[in-house]
């Protein structure tokens, strides 16, 4: 009986002098996983999607570079398929599942001015991406959590009024006087991030030039009046690193996986060729089988019989491992105005900003300007004012170089440049669809939104809001 007696005895004086809660409490608790997020690291990681805006995304969800077939940049050597615009949906939850969420939370949790005021910013830069790919998207009701799976879709004019509220408020919000943490941005340099804010504004007001020139005008104005960027210095750019943790989509591609798919489209060449462009040597090399004169491949080659040394493939500045991604510069900020100026929406002249832009757009991608008067001063390239929206934007569809979904949307918009084609008969989307996820995971909101605005069509060829045909 003692033998008993005794294990109940040490295990009765444990009970009585350990406070079990405490216990339970330290076991839990993981000092490398902090339970919860700090807004810095929230808001650096959101940074690390950015490239995905310019290229593809590096770690998944769709690793093609589809921004650039649809805006007919490059042309692929193989797999051609994959290139031509294939009916099929293109899903957005990454962008809520990973930089969108972070944002959110960083939002909702942080004391910080600048914190909040920056991860607004971002949200709003890529929500304007992603309406412009799709259209109408879940917003309002987005990054909800379990308080709502199954969010409305925002029409596209009203996100758009939503998010030039949303970064007139950021830009009021930053203190200037202080910095941010794990900025790989703007290292801190929190005027830089009021003229960035202010830029969005700008190009997203341009936007809407066709459906609404009254608001485009206003909106333009009034991000102008609060500053925009002023030099290639105050440019949006993700620079990546010289090393495999943060390196260049294009690096991994072409030079560790070996891969030379993509040469320069006929297109694209056909526009910088005839003109000496400083800037083609950079885009794309001489063709292995011909190193005296750049050929670009037409778009939607059959692959059958090419053989990629007889064109200009991508160019090995475009895929160094810390190739920068150019995201939103001030070359498309001196683009812009001179569309506003040949308007007539702002008082400046429209010749002066149109080259000043190319101008800074060759010293942005070759480092040196210097070839710029002369080269601007060729009839092909000298500013018309008979046909100034044409030649401003051919000149900005050169500038945009692997920003392919930007330069896509500057192509919905305007119609420029006149000579993307159609390859068997596919021409260029003019949206992309909704996942299927989305038809059964938000039956009743998704299809609204399809009903709204396509006529009940998810297909590639709605047109979006501001898409005036």
């Amino acid at each position: 009986m003692k033998k008993l007696l005794i294990p109940f005895t040490i295990i009765a004086f444990f009970l009585s002098s350990c406070d079990v809660t405490s216990i339970d409490d330290d076991i839990n608790k993981n000092p490398n996983l902090p339970s919860d997020a700090d807004p810095t690291q929230l808001i650096a990681n959101a940074m690390l999607w950015l490239p995905a805006l310019g290229s593809a995304p590096s770690s998944g969800y769709n690793s093609t570079p589809q921004g650039e077939y649809n805006a007919q940049y490059l042309s692929q050597t193989i797999y051609v398929d994959g290139s031509l615009y294939q009916e099929g949906a293109t899903s957005f939850y990454w962008f809520y599942q990973e930089p969108l969420i972070n944002l959110q939370t960083a939002i909702d949790n942080s004391t910080l001015d600048n914190q909040i005021a920056v991860a607004k910013i971002l949200k709003a830069y890529f929500i304007w991406h992603m309406t412009d790919r799709w259209g109408d998207i879940p917003y309002s009701e987005a990054l909800m959590g379990a308080d709502q799976f199954t969010p409305v879709y925002d029409t596209q004019e009203s996100i758009y009024n939503s998010l030039f509220a949303l970064l007139k408020e950021a830009k009021d919000e930053i203190n200037t006087g202080s910095s941010l943490r794990s900025d790989v941005i703007y290292e801190g340099n929190m005027e830089q991030w009021i003229t960035f804010s202010n830029t969005v504004r700008l190009l997203m007001a341009l936007r809407l030039s066709e459906v609404n020139p009254q608001l485009a005008q206003q909106e333009f104005n009034a991000a102008l009046n609060d500053g925009v960027m002023t030099s290639n210095d105050d440019s949006f750019i993700f620079e990546h690193l010289a090393n495999e943790d943060n390196e260049s989509f294009w690096y991994d591609q072409v030079v560790r996986t070996s891969r030379d798919w993509w040469a320069l489209s006929e297109g694209l060449v056909s526009l910088m060729k005839p003109v000496n462009d400083p800037r083609l040597s950079f885009y794309g090399d001489l063709p292995q089988g011909n190193e005296t004169e750049y050929i670009g491949l037409p778009f939607g080659t059959p692959e059958e019989g090419i053989d990629p040394n007889d064109y200009s493939l991508l160019g090995s500045d475009m895929y160094e491992q810390d190739a920068p991604v150019y995201l939103v510069t001030y070359a498309q900020v001196l683009f812009a105005k001179a569309e506003a100026a040949a308007r007539g929406w702002i008082g400046e002249d429209a010749e002066s900003n149109y080259n000043a832009a190319i101008e800074n757009s060759l010293l942005q991608w070759t480092g040196s300007s210097a070839e710029a008067s002369s080269f601007i001063a060729q009839p092909e390239i000298a500013y018309d004012s008979a046909n100034s929206i044409e030649r401003i934007s051919e000149q900005r569809y050169v500038h945009l170089f692997l920003h392919g979904f930007e330069a896509w949307a500057e192509y919905r918009r305007t119609g420029y440049p006149a000579n993307m084609v159609s390859p068997l008969g596919r021409d260029v989307p003019l949206r992309q669809s909704y996942t299927s996820d989305e038809a059964l995971n938000n039956t009743e909101n998704y299809q609204q939104a399809v009903d709204r605005q396509f006529g009940g069509e998810n297909n590639l060829y709605g047109r979006l809001w501001w898409d005036v045909e």
